[in-house]
């Protein structure tokens, strides 16, 4: 869930600020993009080298560099972050917060923050049981900022209580439960095909398409970053994809995809089948490389298994399929039969008639038209613009 997150972590004055060394590492390790901004007090604790070593970003504790006066624009700051994290957030800084004080950089940016604020407090036992602390708590709680409790155990001044900073590992989970919470599609599958096939003739050479993937990948990323469990199966692609909770399983042929498919279509809550697959592979691959001999050379060409088409057949109550219709004439027509034929949700229609759009572009120019008929036309975009679109229709679909 934090995977490609922009996070900002704000590190207080507090003997736990040692532990933000191990929760910057965890953070970068789920995927995140971490920035640390510290107090002044809190680099007595521990150093900015050292978050900035494990962030691989500068760290920033003043307003501005001395040596040079450059501005440490901290409006921009809290508008990069997707979530801001104040870990630990010590009784001094929650006071700030919470009467809008803003006397160093870190206030600064939680007062310019735009997105989430998470806060874990940390302070000895007498300090968080106050009224006044406790006060402050409420009135953060009270803007939307949202606490991330204490742990209860050995504090530094050897009491024993409630004030100590959450576990690394604890302040993590918590984000991503609380991520995971809001997304559309937690606790959904989705099967994506992405990418061309290879059907051999022989050892080296093949039949393919131009397709580059770019449009499946995307779609997957979109799918994950909603909170979907996504099982991607590509054709041979250079294409990565954003997110590491992505399954990929890589495949070659029209044959390797439909297996692949057949494997994972019962149980997934939809499937989007982007990939362009061979509608014919040769009925003799040869084991060996055919010699240059003749003037013409034929080579005998079966159909293909339609995977769309059989999964159509599979397809169970409530489940969701998703086509593609790329056309060159009577784009229309040919998608709604398309549609119709092959038992689909939604189809989504793109021509090469359209400039900017079809295979290897970064754009993509669709119509979505589902099985009510209903039709959507968008203007060309982006392929992760087109792919948001195509998701929202998605998760029409499977509340329906």
């Amino acid at each position: 869930m934090l995977e490609g997150k922009n996070v900002l972590l704000g590190v207080c004055g507090s003997i736990a600020a040692y532990k933000s060394a191990a929760l910057v590492r965890l953070l970068v390790k789920a995927g995140a993009d971490v920035q640390v901004v510290m107090t002044p007090d809190s680099t007595n604790f521990i150093t900015p080298l050292t978050l900035s070593t494990l962030s691989k970003n500068p760290v920033y504790h003043e307003y501005f560099k001395p040596e040079t006066g450059e501005w440490n624009n901290h409006v921009e700051l809290g508008l990069w972050a997707d979530i801001m994290l104040i870990a630990p957030a010590s009784a001094n800084t929650m006071a700030k917060m919470a009467s809008g004080l803003v006397d160093n950089l870190l206030t600064a940016v939680y007062l310019s923050a735009k997105c989430p604020v998470y806060f874990a407090p940390a302070m000895d036992l007498d300090m968080w049981k106050h009224d006044a602390t406790q006060d402050n708590i409420n009135q953060l709680k009270s803007f939307g900022n949202i606490l991330i409790p204490p742990g209860n155990g050995e504090l530094a001044s050897g009491l024993h209580g409630e004030g100590r900073m959450a576990e690394p590992e604890e302040i993590v989970a918590f984000l991503q439960a609380d991520i995971k919470k809001g997304l559309p599609l937690v606790n959904k599958k989705v099967l994506v095909t992405a990418g061309p096939t290879h059907e051999a003739i022989d050892p080296v050479r093949f039949i393919s398409n131009h397709s580059s993937g770019k449009m499946g990948f995307a779609l997957a990323d979109e799918l994950a970053s909603l909170g979907a469990d996504v099982i991607l199966i590509a054709g041979p692609t250079v294409q990565l994809s954003k997110y590491k909770s992505i399954r990929r399983i890589d495949v070659l042929s029209a044959a390797d995809m439909l297996d692949a498919c057949l494997a994972h279509f019962e149980t997934s809550d939809a499937c989007i089948m982007c990939a362009a697959v061979a509608d014919y592979t040769p009925t003799i691959v040869a084991n060996k490389k055919i010699k240059k001999n003749e003037s013409y050379f034929n080579i005998e060409l079966k159909k293909t298994t339609d995977i769309l088409k059989t999964l159509g057949t599979q397809k169970r109550s409530g489940q969701v399929l998703v086509g593609f219709a790329l056309e060159t004439n009577n784009e229309e027509d040919n998608a709604i039969e398309k549609l119709r034929k092959k038992n689909l949700d939604l189809i989504v229609l793109n021509s090469l008639n359209d400039a900017g759009a079809g295979f290897k572009n970064d754009t993509n120019k669709v119509t979505l038209i589902d099985n009510a008929l209903n039709k959507t036309v968008f203007e060309l975009k982006s392929k992760t613009e087109v792919a948001r679109d195509i998701c929202v229709k998605v998760i029409d679909l499977i509340n329906k």
